[in-house]
């Protein structure tokens, strides 16, 4: 008996020599699974980054790690120190030529393409998909383990997490025994394309208390017309515009096309604009303005 006790006693320090023997625990090292399901290794956090979708560059920023970025896609615009960095192209296919000459010690992508792409520089390159608005709290998170800026990047992704789990406790509580609000998304200046059920935005829509009504589109940008809107007789209508306020305001172009056209939710005024970037991007925006929405939501109720 006394020998086993000593053996329980001395397995983690045997078993952390072993790891340390074969090389697979080193100190300093970063190992972390990314939203593509590969194992990522840095030897140390990343001095020199490159981002390649205007989300990733957000959710970096968010992280406290925006002065590691060396280089970033055109379509990076946000925060404001986001419009100084050089660019290396649109994100879609990234131009391994064009990022060579930025020395990164780190690539943050976002499609199994781009993996093919750059595989040949053998940089190391993670791949950030949030699929769910609690995995944009954990890219968070991760990218401050992958840059050394956890300190920063924790209380931040707790405090995503946070406001999530309010919105949901307030809503489920105001919502109790009332049917959902009907919310039309309208991508666009113009009624041609929504958004569809797997677009993170149904997921804010569902927490505030509402139902994306082409939430069962197989389509995730489903082409609409004003016959359809109005057969799937919203309740809200949702504009996604680009310049617009962060915070919820009446659009006085798409009320007056839709009361022109018998919306029912026109002529109740609740026609509401925000920045389409706020809207569409998965980053720390959108759960940020996601209390004003549930609170435009809830009042379309009244």
């Amino acid at each position: 008996m006394l020998f086993l006790r000593r053996c329980i006693l001395f397995l983690p320090v045997w078993a952390f020599l072993l790891l340390a023997w074969c090389g697979q625990v080193r100190a300093g090292e970063i190992e972390l699974i990314d939203d593509n399901g590969r194992a990522v290794l840095l030897k140390e956090p990343a001095r020199r980054v490159i981002t390649l979708s205007s989300q990733i560059t957000e959710i970096v920023f968010a992280a406290g790690g925006g002065n590691k970025i060396v280089a970033t896609v055109n379509s990076s615009d946000y925060p404001a120190d986001a419009q100084k960095l050089p660019r290396v192209g649109d994100g879609l296919q990234p131009d391994p030529q064009k990022i060579t000459p930025y020395k990164p010690d780190l690539i943050i992508g976002w499609l199994s393409e781009q993996l093919e792409l750059l595989e040949a520089l053998n940089i190391p390159l993670f791949v950030s998909a949030p699929e769910s608005l609690a995995e944009i709290a954990d890219s968070v998170e991760n990218f401050g383990t992958l840059l050394g800026t956890s300190h920063i990047a924790r209380p931040r992704a707790d405090l995503l997490r946070q406001t999530l789990d309010m919105l949901a406790h307030t809503n489920t509580s105001r919502g109790a025994q009332r049917p959902p609000v009907r919310v039309f998304i309208q991508s666009g200046a113009e009624p041609q394309y929504s958004l569809g059920g797997d677009h993170l935005l149904s997921d804010v829509i569902e927490i505030c208390g509402g139902v994306n009504v082409f939430a069962e589109s197989a389509s995730i940008t489903p082409q609409v017309s004003a016959a359809t809107v109005l057969a799937a007789k919203p309740d809200f209508v949702l504009v996604g515009r680009a310049g617009a306020a962060a915070a919820p305001a009446v659009d006085p172009a798409a009320l007056a096309y839709w009361r022109s056209a018998g919306l029912a939710a026109a002529r109740d005024g609740q026609v509401f604009m925000m920045d389409a970037d706020v809207l569409y991007r998965p980053g720390p925006r959108l759960i940020d303005a996601a209390g004003l929405l549930c609170d435009a939501i809830e009042r379309s109720r009244k």
